[in-house]
C-alpha cells in the first residue's frame, strides 16, 4: 500500500489514503516520486473543467526515481531519475505526423485505463496518465524522460508542466524576440515560468499582472520589469508603459475570459496574444469584426507549451546549469500529501506561486 491523492468524483474533497499499485507491466516504469506540482489543471480536473474518468489519482507534474521496469523498457533502469510527461506523443496521429506532437490525438488515452484500486477494490484511473500525487507511480514507459544532468531532482518536477509550458509560450507559440515587449497576466507558477523564459530571450520591457499586489516582489526576481495590478485599466496603464503602442507579446495564464480580453487589448496592433490559460466552456470570448481587422492581431491556443519535452528539455537543462533558469524560484510552498487541498485553497484565493509536494 503507498498513500496517494484521491479525487473519488467530480466536485469532491480529495482523500489522502492507502491505494494498491501493482508491478509494472510489459512497457511499464514504476517510480518513487521526489516531488510534485501542485497545478491549475489539478484543480481543473477536480471541479469538472477539465473532464477525466474518476475515481481518480491527480497529479501531474512530477519527477522521481526508477523502482522497477517492465518487459521492454530499456531507455531508463532502477535508479534512474526522470521526469514524468503527461502528454506522451504515440507519433503515429496526423498531429504527430505533421511535427505538432503537442497536439497528438492518444495523448490522454492513457487517463482511461484502470491504474491502482483501493483497500476495498474500487478502480482507479490515473488523473493526467501519470498519477504524480502519490508516493509512487506506474506509468507507460513514454511518460518518463531521464532527468538531465546538474537538474535537482525535487525541483526537475517543475519541468514537466510549468516550466515546459512557459518557456514553450515565449518561444514557440509568441516566439518573442529579442528587445521585444511583453506582457504575462497572472503569476503563478505557470506565470513566473514565462516571465524567467522572457527574460531569457531578452524582452526589453517584461510586465507582470496580476490581482495580487503581494505577487510583486515574486515577480521581479522572475525578471519582471514592471509590475501591474489588475484592473479596468490594465491596458491603458500597459500602453502608457510602452510608448502608447501596446506590447508586442502578451501571454495569459489565468484561463478567464476577461483576462484573455484583457490581454488582447493590451496587445499592439500586430502584435501576439498567447492563450495558455484552461478556462470553462462558460468562459466566452467575444470580438467584433472590425477589430480583428483593424487590430491585425495574432490570437493563438497554446497546449503544453507547443513544446516537445524529449527536444525541450535539454535546451532548459542547458539554461539551469547556467544559471539563467531557476526552478526553486517558481516554489512559494513546499508541502506534503496532505497540503495538497490547501494547495487548491491558495490558487483559488490567488496566492503563491507553485505548491510543491515533496516526498
Amino acid at each position: 500500500m503507498i498513500r496517494a491523492a484521491v479525487l473519488p468524483a467530480v466536485g469532491s474533497p480529495l482523500e489522502i489514503t492507502g491505494i494498491e499499485l501493482p508491478e509494472p507491466g510489459p512497457g511499464q516504469v514504476r517510480v518513487r516520486l521526489a516531488a510534485a506540482g501542485v497545478c491549475h489543471s489539478d484543480l481543473s480536473l477536480s471541479n469538472g473543467t477539465m473532464r477525466v474518468p474518476v475515481p481518480a489519482v491527480l497529479g501531474h507534474e512530477g519527477a522521481g526515481t526508477v523502482v522497477s521496469v517492465g518487459e521492454g523498457v530499456t531507455h531508463v533502469a532502477p535508479g534512474d531519475g526522470v521526469v514524468l510527461n503527461w502528454a506522451p506523443s504515440c507519433g503515429a496521429c496526423h498531429h504527430c505526423g505533421l511535427g505538432e506532437v503537442w497536439l497528438c490525438a492518444d495523448a490522454l488515452t492513457g487517463s482511461a485505463n484502470v491504474h491502482a484500486r483501493t483497500e476495498d477494490g474500487t478502480e482507479l484511473h490515473p488523473g493526467l496518465n501519470v498519477a504524480a500525487f502519490a508516493e509512487e507511480t506506474v506509468v507507460a514507459g513514454n511518460c518518463v524522460l531521464p532527468v538531465p544532468d546538474g537538474v535537482p531532482l525535487t525541483e526537475a518536477a517543475l519541468l514537466g508542466c510549468a516550466v515546459l509550458t512557459g518557456w514553450g509560450a515565449v518561444h514557440h507559440s509568441a516566439r518573442v524576440r529579442a528587445g521585444e515587449s511583453v506582457a504575462v497576466f497572472g503569476v503563478g507558477g505557470v506565470g513566473l515560468a514565462t516571465l524567467q523564459a522572457a527574460r531569457i530571450a531578452g524582452a526589453s520591457t517584461i510586465v507582470a499582472v496580476d490581482v495580487s499586489p503581494e505577487k510583486e516582489a515574486l515577480a521581479r526576481a522572475a525578471g519582471a520589469t514592471e509590475y501591474v495590478v489588475a484592473s479596468e485599466t490594465t491596458p491603458k496603464e500597459i500602453r502608457k508603459l510602452t510608448g502608447g503602442h501596446g506590447v508586442d507579446a502578451a501571454v495569459e495564464c489565468v484561463g478567464r475570459a476577461a483576462t484573455i480580453r484583457t490581454a488582447w487589448d493590451s496587445t499592439r496592433r500586430g502584435g501576439r496574444t498567447t492563450v495558455v490559460g484552461i478556462g470553462g466552456k462558460d468562459q466566452q470570448v467575444t470580438f467584433h469584426a472590425l477589430e480583428i481587422f483593424h487590430w491585425g492581431r495574432t490570437l493563438s491556443g497554446c497546449v503544453y507549451g507547443n513544446a516537445n519535452p524529449a527536444e525541450d528539455l535539454p535546451v532548459l537543462a542547458e539554461h539551469i546549469r547556467a544559471g539563467r533558469l531557476d526552478l526553486s524560484a517558481l516554489v512559494t510552498e513546499r508541502i506534503t500529501l496532505d497540503g495538497i487541498p490547501g494547495a487548491f485553497d491558495n490558487m483559488l484565493a490567488g496566492k503563491g506561486g507553485r505548491a510543491l509536494v515533496v516526498f
